[in-house]
């Protein structure tokens, strides 16, 4: 799928977003899907190559990562600068309302734009995240984000890789390989490493790590939602999800077995329960 890009504002100006656009441009059922924060848009190639059978299907990489543009003002990488961002990939889309599927950092973003008064989002799709986070996974992901590693072989970054995102699940030699293939920089000296900006590690460093407590805005959220969880998941606990459930009503939940933070949702059955769910006419009947 070929990318192409929009323009974006900052405080410091302009900036290019890289986006992929899955399906028929004139169907009416649209799916934004937002990666989480090391990654990029080409983490759900697999899904969107499926579900674009039904819809149109809009995957884009946030700033710093992938093939966006990095930040010129580093101390940009936050929640305000994405959600201004996210809004003109929906609005690229020409609709007034799509639906949304976030991993992790996408799915806080995707909370956050769901919360707002007079929202483009329709339906709102959870991967692994929700409005607590404890510190202690906080304190994992602080130490490698930004910690870029450097090697000669592709096949050393892989091994990092499958290390360093075990939480994805069994992923076949195929898919890492994917993953691997879009998640790679090639330096000028012949190193490759991974495609993110280390600054956007900086948002750690400004004050000392606690829990993230956001249920004012979950208990804002009014559409209907899909909380997907890794089984062994350590960012997202069982108990916030049965908390999530119980203060929403259109809510429903969906587990994921042998992964923990985050499901890379990129095998067959995951996508069609995905599917199952955004096909749906009324809420509270999705069978897990």
């Amino acid at each position: 799928m070929k990318t192409q890009y929009l323009t974006s504002c900052s405080t410091e100006g302009l900036h290019h977003l890289a986006y992929t656009d899955w399906g028929s441009k004139d169907n009416p059922n649209i799916l934004v899907c937002s990666h989480g924060l090391t990654r990029n848009k080409h983490d759900f190639d697999a899904l969107a190559n499926k579900l674009s059978t039904e819809r149109r299907v809009i995957c884009f990489d946030l700033p710093g990562r992938g093939e966006s543009d990095w930040l010129n003002d580093k101390s940009a990488y936050d929640y305000k600068q994405y959600i201004v961002d996210a809004l003109m990939i929906i609005a690229r889309t020409g609709a007034n309302k799509i639906d949304w599927l976030g991993t992790s950092m996408g799915g806080l973003l995707g909370m956050m734009l769901a919360s707002l008064e007079n929202s483009p989002i329709k339906s709102l799709i959870l991967n692994d995240v929700g409005p607590f986070i404890p510190k202690a996974a906080l304190i994992r992901i602080a130490n490698y984000v930004g910690k870029l590693p450097y090697y000669d072989t592709a096949q050393e970054l892989e091994n990092y890789m499958r290390t360093t995102y075990a939480g994805f699940g069994d992923l076949s030699d195929e898919q890492w390989k994917h993953l691997l293939r879009y998640g790679q920089k090639k330096l000028d000296n012949g190193q490759i490493t991974l495609n993110y900006d280390p600054n956007i590690s900086l948002a750690f460093n400004h004050q000392p790590i606690e829990d993230i407590d956001l249920w004012p805005i979950w208990n804002n959220i009014q559409q209907r939602a899909l909380i997907i969880r890794g089984e062994n998941s350590d960012l997202l606990a069982r108990s916030t999800t049965e908390q999530m459930l119980e203060q929403h009503p259109n809510a429903e939940f969906l587990e994921i077995p042998n992964t923990a933070h985050s499901p890379a949702l990129m095998n067959n059955a995951d996508i069609h329960s995905i599917e199952q769910w955004l096909d749906k006419a009324e809420p509270n009947s999705f069978i897990v």
